[in-house]
């Protein structure tokens, strides 16, 4: 049994893969060949945004739409502690301060009550410019009531939504529910290519032109005026047709995976404690993370029964070496703290057979009550 298995899927896809890298190799455009503005069009339309730029990897979407807004040293970005590095790192590279809120124990979004607190306590000599909450496992973070809080105080909104592009809340697709939403293609996320790749969705055009300027090294009208400073930050050719035929299944595939979800759902809540989708969600399911006590013990129990299982994440950000001289925000982070003792994730993909399903669900339960 695979963790993910994305031999399956290639073994699906194989043929149209293949002919789609020999197109690139037989045009020879390598870099921002005519697949790159395909892929952007078609995640376009998929999501129903009318502007995608595509990048090199996610932490790099989110530099870029950092730096859209000018972030730099004095501004105070508010980020989740309970994810992964890269939303603080972004911040970090910039110049900015991260500052650390914690996260909702049911959901495992940015906890909005909290995120409140803090930026009313924002350290002094510290600007609150912005907030990057993070779609953390496949599930939108509730960007209307975030919108509420930091709306009138002037300050925008970055979705991370590494994990969860596909996903959708109240009638909302990924990618609306803030001016620019990023996005990860690295081959472990729902819809990944096979390296690094990335990109921003944008409902303002002049934010478009922008990105597209800092991605090739903020490039101007003349191929040497650089107008802005900015990184090499453009997809490869290779990727961007590698994802086009994973995008044409990736629908099929989000459909596969809320099977997977709702049979693990039926068969573990009366076991553990099981993930929760609000009313009007969808989560894409990057992960299915439950939460145990003695998580050693499950994960050894598990492995022994054949099943094999990650945590994400052991220690939340404002723990680990390089952020510890980050602010928390004021309302505390013991709930990220609590859950990075006890989250554990189970086998999530589209090909997980029902059987294979049935053993997970079968081992874990023998697992918590041993």
């Amino acid at each position: 049994m695979q963790f993910i298995d994305l031999v399956a899927q290639q073994a699906r896809l194989r043929e149209g893969i293949d002919q789609a890298i020999t197109r690139v190799l037989d045009h020879g455009r390598y870099i921002m060949g005519p697949e790159v503005a395909e892929l952007e069009a078609a995640l376009g339309e998929f999501c129903g945004a009318a502007h995608v730029v595509s990048c090199a990897s996610g932490t790099d979407a989110l530099m870029m739409a950092l730096m859209v807004h000018g972030v730099g040293p004095g501004d105070a970005v508010f980020v989740p502690t309970f994810t992964f590095a890269s939303t603080a790192e972004a911040v970090a590279l910039l110049g900015a301060t991260p500052v650390f809120v914690d996260v909702d124990a049911q959901t495992f979004n940015l906890d909005v009550a909290k995120l409140a607190q803090a930026i009313a306590s924002v350290p002094n000599g510290l600007r609150p410019v912005g907030v990057i909450p993070v779609d953390l496992f496949g599930l939108p973070a509730d960007y209307t009531s975030i919108d509420e809080v930091v709306a009138p105080l002037g300050m925008w909104v970055i979705a991370d939504a590494a994990q969860s592009f596909g996903a959708a809340r109240n009638g909302a697709s990924v990618g609306s529910m803030a001016s620019m939403t990023t996005t990860s293609f690295f081959p472990a996320k729902p819809l990944g290519c096979y390296g690094d790749g990335g990109a921003i969705i944008a409902t303002d055009p002049a934010h478009v032109e922008i990105l597209k300027s800092i991605r090739v090294h903020g490039s101007g009208t003349e191929k040497y005026d650089n107008v802005r400073i900015g990184i090499n930050g453009r997809l490869d050719t290779i990727q961007a047709a590698i994802l086009l035929q994973k995008l044409s299944v990736f629908g099929d595939e989000i459909q596969a995976r809320q099977a997977v979800a709702d049979r693990y759902a039926d068969g573990l809540a009366a076991a553990v404690v099981v993930p929760t989708t609000p009313v009007g969600a969808r989560s894409t399911w990057a992960q299915y993370t439950i939460q145990v006590d003695d998580r050693a013990g499950v994960i050894a129990a598990l492995q022994a029964d054949g099943v094999p299982t990650a945590v994400y994440y052991p220690r939340p950000l404002h723990q680990q070496t390089a952020y510890q001289g980050f602010p928390i925000g004021d309302g505390g982070v013991e709930v990220s703290e609590t859950l990075a003792t006890s989250v554990l994730s189970l086998p999530m993909h589209p090909y997980l057979e029902p059987t294979d399903q049935d053993q997970v669900i079968e081992a874990v339960r023998r697992a918590v009550s041993r």
